[in-house]
């Protein structure tokens, strides 16, 4: 399972690499690499600038895949792993998305790429959220509050929590895609999915903490 999960994710990377290679000779010399809110570019860069997302899925990839090796004992990764190599996936295909959007505003210039982002990344959103409350208590990936860390079941049930939290805020935010919305009304919406979390850990543990319910 490990090295399926490895293998689609380089074959991202190598994806990404060659179709940059195949239009290079069409790219201009400076290329759209920031939009404002309203989609329009106010930032250009090197056409190189294009290899910098494939170079950024590689090193993710490494760092995910060192990790399980750096995880203190009871906080190991290697207890959730499946779910694990699940939002490594996740976070390499948005990368490459990313990507391609670059690539294809600077051949075409004519791409919506504000509205195609906050769609995109509202998906991933949503599906990251799918599986959060299967990861166990760890030091690099979830709701890492000292609330979480601390106490087991404040991380289970901030997980829980999260899980609903991200889905509907990813959700929300297709929508807001779709309907071509404010962009800050889609900042709020992901912000609120993702912050709202952290407040509900030391608000449980809080409420542990007062009943006497916390683990000694």
């Amino acid at each position: 399972m490990k090295t399926r999960y490895f293998e689609i994710c380089g074959a991202l990377v190598l994806a990404a690499l060659v179709a940059t290679l195949i239009a290079w000779p069409h790219l201009p010399e400076k290329v759209p690499t920031h939009w404002n809110g309203h989609g329009q570019v106010d930032g250009y860069g090197s056409r190189a600038s294009l290899f910098l997302w494939p170079g950024i899925t590689a090193a993710m990839l490494l760092l995910f895949a060192v990790l399980p090796w750096l995880s203190p004992r009871h906080f190991e990764i290697l207890t959730f792993q499946s779910t694990y190599l699940y939002l490594m996936l996740i976070f390499a295909s948005e990368l490459t998305y990313i990507n391609a959007l670059n690539l294809w505003a600077a051949l075409s210039g004519h791409v919506n790429i504000v509205r195609a982002m906050i769609g995109g990344i509202s998906l991933f959103f949503a599906l990251m959220g799918n599986v959060m409350g299967k990861v166990r208590r760890n030091f690099y990936v979830g709701v890492r509050t000292p609330w979480t860390l601390a106490n087991e079941r404040v991380w289970n049930a901030t997980h829980r929590f999260a899980a609903k939290a991200m889905v509907l805020a990813g959700v929300a935010g297709l929508i807001v895609a779709l309907a071509s919305a404010q962009f800050w009304l889609w900042i709020g919406i992901i912000l609120l999915g993702g912050l709202s979390p952290v407040l509900h850990s030391l608000v449980y543990y809080k409420r542990l903490e007062r009943s006497g319910q916390l683990e000694t």
